[in-house]
């Protein structure tokens, strides 16, 4: 004799993948701020400038990337919201205008992920009876209705992250001796850089050492090329 199986309550397990939105604006936000403003600091003072011009370029630096962060993330993921809108009201309106049609082909995306057709059936009119366009927002369209691109979350935190990182070479500068001043700056941000590599990569869940090494690298190389600009300026103005 058969005994019926029974689902018990558990906790969900957290996914990394639900932190994707926070994470990508204060991970970028973050990143960008040390290399772009530590460049920046970089190519001025390989310009001999003196410290006050570095500091200048780098309080400059912060600010105009803070909101250029915060205005870029919003109207990019702003654009993502729209689509995502606009894709919930075309299946809203197919609904209503083709209900049995939608119920079929909800039906056929769970025979092709392997149900057999009675079963599928079934389970697409069970879910409808549920929440309809919550299935095929989830199921169809492949995101879920709660879970939408926020523009406003993505801003202040991608401003808010830069505005806080930028100000890593800035104390770089304000503690080095002036013969050392950018061998600081660049040790410094490398060592952040390093650590919100591998930081990122702890909370994605990606090798630490890979994902520290690919930022360090990228932010050496943008160091580099801008220290180099700044000599062959300095020198070609004096």
């Amino acid at each position: 004799m058969m005994t019926k199986t029974t689902i018990h309550e558990y906790q969900p397990e957290k996914h990394r993948s639900r932190r994707s939105g926070w994470l990508r604006a204060a991970v970028l936000g973050s990143d960008d701020a040390v290399v772009s403003v530590a460049s920046l600091m970089i190519g001025v003072a390989a310009s001999s400038a003196s410290k006050e011009t570095v500091l200048i370029a780098g309080v400059a630096g912060l600010v105009a990337g803070a909101l250029s962060m915060a205005v870029g993330e919003y109207v990019s993921v702003s654009s993502q919201r729209d689509a995502e809108e606009a894709d919930i009201g075309l299946e809203k309106r197919e609904l209503v205008a083709a209900p049995h049609a939608e119920l079929q082909e909800l039906a056929m995306i769970y025979v092709k992920r392997g149900l057999e057709q009675d079963l599928a059936m079934k389970v697409a009119e069970q879910l409808s009876v549920h929440d309809r366009l919550g299935a095929h927002v989830r199921d169809e369209l492949g995101f879920d209705e709660n879970s939408l691109a926020l523009p406003l979350q993505a801003a202040w935190i991608s401003a808010s992250s830069f505005a806080s990182f930028a100000v890593v070479p800035i104390i770089a500068l304000l503690i080095a001796p002036t013969a050392l001043r950018i061998a600081m700056i660049a040790t410094t941000s490398l060592v952040s850089l390093a650590a919100l590599g591998a930081f990122g990569g702890h909370l994605g869940g990606a090798p630490l050492g890979r994902a520290a090494l690919r930022v360090t690298i990228g932010g050496a190389l943008a160091m580099a090329v801008t220290a180099l600009i700044g000599k062959i300026l300095g020198v070609s103005v004096n």
